[in-house]
Formats: structure tokens, C-alpha cells, sequence
């Protein structure tokens, strides 16, 4: 990432997202990290910069969604691992062995991404895997990896931070197969 916000609106028009995200970036100097249709008929516009250019952008992108918004994320600190987390390169590597993995699977992107901060930030784990709504019907995961314990605390944190309609599940593997490990995306 460029700079230390983020901001996401999902929408429920694929048409008005075009609109959106052309908006946001004719407003303030900001950078996509998504600008895309996801099943099921969703539009993404995530980006990232500065702390006021990315207010800025959302507001602007947040005017022109009216009703066809169906989630939004503002993040002005967002943790450092969503970056590598967003751009699909933040796994685990072969030889690492992982100690237990946190699972949270929610039904927008918007409560990935808040839930996914509030756990890198509550405890000492990777985010190894977030997975946006392409290929998932909508639906949004992210993975986190380390000790039981601190596993446990940030999926703790995570769900904490979101509202109990968007989460669909949440799961902890104690000391996960190698094989499976290296599996993650």
C-alpha cells in the first residue's frame, strides 16, 4: 500500500461501481488496490493513500452509491500486513511450521478487511490468507496463523469488531497438517 488508509464500498450495481470508483479517484489522489465485479453482481472499490486523500475519495465515492451500497470500510491506520494480505502474497512459506491457524468467513468484504485489522492488531499472528468475494458468492475469508493462544485472541478480536449479521462462521486449527498448510492461497 501507498499510504496508511484504506477505503472499500461494495455495491450492489456493477454499472453504479464504474461510476463510483471513477469518482473517488477524479476527487483525491488515490490508488486502487480492487476495482472489479465480483459474484454475485457486486462491484468492489477498494483503495488506498494518504489519510485525507482517501477521506476525501470516500466521501465523494459514498455520494454517488446512494441506496446501491451495500457495505463501505473507512480505515485511516490500517495494519501493515493488509497490504501483502490484499495483493494475494502474504502466505505461508514451505518450510514454516505453523503452530495453529484462525479462520473468520464473513458475508461482505467490508467486514473481512475491519475484521482482519482488529486481529493483526489485537494479537501476534500473520494474516497469511484474505480471500474478496471472487469465487465465493459474495462471501469474504481471511486466514491468520501463530501461536494457539494469540490465534485465538485475534479471532477473538476480529469478530468482535463486526456486526453479528455478517459473520458466518469462524474456525481454529490446532497444529494443521504441513500438507495442508501449503495449500493456502
Amino acid at each position: 500500500m501507498t499510504g496508511p488508509a484504506l477505503a472499500l464500498i461494495e455495491l450492489a450495481s456493477i454499472a453504479r461501481g464504474h461510476r463510483v470508483a471513477d469518482a473517488m479517484v477524479k476527487r483525491a489522489p488515490v490508488a486502487f488496490l480492487r476495482c472489479e465485479p465480483v459474484s454475485p453482481g457486486k462491484f468492489l472499490v477498494l483503495v488506498d493513500g494518504d489519510v485525507a486523500s482517501v477521506d476525501e475519495a470516500f466521501r465523494a465515492g459514498l455520494e454517488i452509491a446512494g441506496d446501491a451500497t451495500l457495505d463501505k470500510l473507512f480505515l485511516p491506520q490500517a495494519h501493515a500486513q493488509l497490504a501483502a494480505a490484499l495483493r494475494g502474497e502474504a502466505r505461508a512459506g514451505a518450510a514454516e511450521t505453523v503452530d495453529a491457524l484462525g479462520v473468520v468467513e464473513t458475508t461482505t468484504v467490508a467486514a473481512t478487511i475491519l475484521a482482519a485489522d482488529a486481529a493483526a492488531k489485537a494479537a501476534v499472528v500473520r494474516v497469511i490468507e484474505m480471500q474478496l468475494a471472487r469465487g465465493l458468492g459474495g462471501k469474504a475469508y481471511f486466514v491468520v496463523t501463530g501461536a494457539l493462544a494469540e490465534v485465538e485472541a485475534a479471532v477473538e478480536a476480529g469478530v468482535g469488531v463486526i456486526a453479528a449479521t455478517t459473520l458466518l462462521a469462524t474456525e481454529i486449527i490446532a497444529a494443521p497438517h504441513a500438507d495442508f498448510v501449503s495449500r493456502l492461497r
